[in-house]
């Protein structure tokens, strides 16, 4: 049903009032969309006629008129007697207006209510008195507690078919003030009323004489509104880059805050800055402010790289660029959600590719009860850990809705969507303590390292058993990169044992510091710009879990797959030939077994044409958004 818009006094001018987005939901027949009737025409929020005509119409038909009809505006739904989707309405009250989203109650038809209940700010959960707590509101109401809902008022309906007795509802009040109870939730009021005849909708009356508590408009009136998107951080992600004349126009939409001319912008996931030459929009003259909700163009004062997906922000609030999400995630297809999946995750003009690292806490809202296995089925609610393969801006869901929340895609289709509850930057040496040590900034920006290179940084590790190809692979990558125009740098784990780390031997705790050492400098590169194409056998997890620490979002793991037996022929370095025969399958030459990586963002298999292995990596590093396309204009 389309929303019933609320038109302003003839010559009035319009104010800016505050809104809240309330969801009701409950069980089927409980009376949901009775009660929404009514708010409506307690609100005079009806447009002229309108109820006159329902009625017409239910007199034609030769049958009673039901307030609910107004919301059952399909066929089917008036035929089946029942709300099979959500409803958006919007009405007023003195205090403030409100959008009023009627989900259906069927389980059927469970995941429109929990599309509805996404977008509300509080919720209004509805109880027959005749009934009392059922299934389907317990399931219901966890939902809204899964959601992260914690506004929620509880309305006991048809208290007139129970004689308005006053031990009934006090039962169904301590029975759902209980079970909110179990998980956190308490209810800002329980109120008895009659949504068919009116009592306690908007009046007090005097079939309810024990009752003291609010109406069901004082209720809403006493949620707490969140603060408006103009009054929020600035989020701004970029649609897309425009050359206009002598001018390039990044464009988007303002989603959240306000920016002004002159204001310094910080875009994330790069960190590149700059400020506001000029706002565009069209048509008219080129405004000096713009809030959230309006498309514009801005121009910057100096040569950034920006690019769709960016989120431009101000420096002392902007989004995290976040490597890894815990996502609160409804689950819609058909095939389950398990680790090691990959999948894309959107987020306003940003995507991301990633693979579920893990599936906690799956609930399956049919009957409440938590899955055993570590998967998300069909239907299901679950906390889901994502690793991502390049960094996405976003904010967690209660600190900004906007860019909080989440699509999840699998084989190019919406196969889900959720919250973000937390999200991680993967510690980088930029993060640790270092004591009087006072770091000194480069002279030259990495925004200016970004737009002359056209790449950003990055750790390529390279790890494989000896032989299978990491340095032959990691010196073909470099001159290929470097052919591009871009600055790699070459780090050979035996070469840099001649120098560096000529101190270190190969017992345990010397390969843990020559791997530690050997990532402090590949960071220290690629966050200067460079991309950093390190070939080291790393044979442990560990190690190589150590390695990634360091260097964060900017460190990528690439396995060199080959064979014992093509490592063992190819070993230049007599590895193999100086190891007993029966230890070849965990010899490494630094006498430890290997471990395969377990997730890494690429793996190559160097048995093939080193060509092949070369076109894989470099679409890769594309599709990451390390290395920027040739056609691409020049960054700005």
């Amino acid at each position: 049903m389309s929303a019933l818009p609320l038109a302003p006094a003839s010559g009035a001018t319009p104010i800016e009032r505050e809104l809240l987005r309330i969801v009701i939901v409950g069980h089927v027949d409980h009376g949901k969309s009775t009660l929404v009737g009514r708010l409506l025409h307690e609100t005079g929020s009806l447009p002229d006629g309108k109820l006159e005509m329902l009625k017409a119409v239910a007199a034609r038909r030769g049958m009673p008129f039901e307030w609910s009809f107004l919301l059952d505006a399909l066929q089917t739904e008036r035929d089946q007697g029942i709300t099979v989707d959500t409803s958006q309405i919007r009405f007023a009250t003195k205090a403030r207006d409100y959008v009023l989203i009627d989900a259906p109650g069927h389980v059927e038809f469970l995941r429109n209510m929990v599309t509805g209940a996404a977008q509300a700010d509080a919720a209004v959960l509805l109880v027959d008195a005749g009934e009392g707590v059922r299934e389907q509101t317990r399931r219901h109401a966890f939902l809204l507690h899964l959601l992260g809902l914690r506004q929620v008022a509880v309305v006991v309906n048809k208290m007139d078919r129970v004689g308005f007795d006053r031990a009934v509802f006090a039962a169904i009040e301590s029975d759902v003030k209980t079970y909110l109870g179990s998980f956190g939730l308490m209810p800002s009021a329980v109120i008895p009323v009659s949504a068919r005849d009116g009592d306690f909708i908007a009046e007090r009356t005097a079939r309810l004489p024990w009752y003291d508590g609010p109406t069901v408009i004082e209720a809403l009136d006493a949620f707490t509104a969140p603060p408006t998107l103009s009054a929020l951080p600035l989020r701004f992600p970029v649609q897309a880059v425009y050359k206009f004349d002598e001018r390039r126009i990044i464009a988007g939409r303002i989603e959240s805050g306000r920016l002004a001319a002159g204001d310094e912008l910080v875009f994330e996931p790069s960190g590149a800055s700059a400020r506001i030459r000029s706002i565009e929009a069209w048509p008219g003259p080129a405004p000096r402010t713009a809030e959230a909700g309006q498309s514009v163009g801005i121009t910057l004062d100096k040569e950034i790289f920006v690019t769709r997906g960016d989120v431009a922000a101000h420096g002392d609030q902007r989004p995290r660029a976040a490597k890894s999400l815990q996502a609160r995630v409804f689950w819609l297809d058909q095939t389950e959600l398990k680790p090691g999946d990959p999948v894309v995750v959107r987020l306003a003009t940003a995507a991301a590719p990633g693979v579920v690292s893990a599936v906690a806490s799956a609930v399956d809202p049919a009957n409440l009860t938590t899955e055993s296995q570590a998967t998300l089925g069909r239907n299901h609610v679950g906390e889901v850990e994502i690793r991502l393969r390049r960094p996405l801006p976003v904010d967690p869901y209660h600190f900004n809705p906007l860019t909080g929340r989440i699509v999840v895609e699998r084989d190019r289709r919406i196969c889900g969507g959720g919250i973000v509850l937390h999200s991680a930057r993967e510690a980088s040496i930029t993060e640790e303590k270092r004591g009087p040590v006072v770091a000194v900034d480069s002279a030259v920006t990495l925004a200016e390292r970004v737009a002359r290179h056209r790449h950003r940084g990055a750790v390529l590790w390279l790890t494989g058993l000896p032989g299978a190809g990491k340095s032959t692979l990691a010196r073909a990558l470099e001159r290929r990169v470097f052919d591009f125009g871009g600055a790699p740098v070459f780090l050979d784990g035996d070469t840099l044992r001649t120098g560096l780390n000529s101190d270190l031997g190969f017992t345990a705790d010397e390969r843990s510091e020559n791997i530690r050492r050997v990532a402090n400098v590949a960071a220290f590169l690629a966050q200067n710009g460079h991309v950093a194409i390190v070939a080291l056998v790393s044979p442990t997890r560990a190690d190589r879990a150590r390695a990634r620490e360091v260097g964060g979002t900017l460190f990528h793991e690439v396995f060199v797959r080959a064979s014992l037996e093509v490592c063992e022929g190819r070993d230049p370095k007599g590895h193999y030939a100086r190891a007993r025969r029966g230890e070849i399958a965990n010899f490494t030459g630094i006498s430890a077994p290997y471990e395969e990586p377990v997730e890494p963002e690429v793996v190559v298999d160097t048995t093939g044409d080193l060509t092949a292995s070369i076109a894989a990596l470099e679409v890769y590093l594309r599709e990451a958004g390390i290395l920027f396309p040739l056609e691409v204009d020049s960054p700005i």
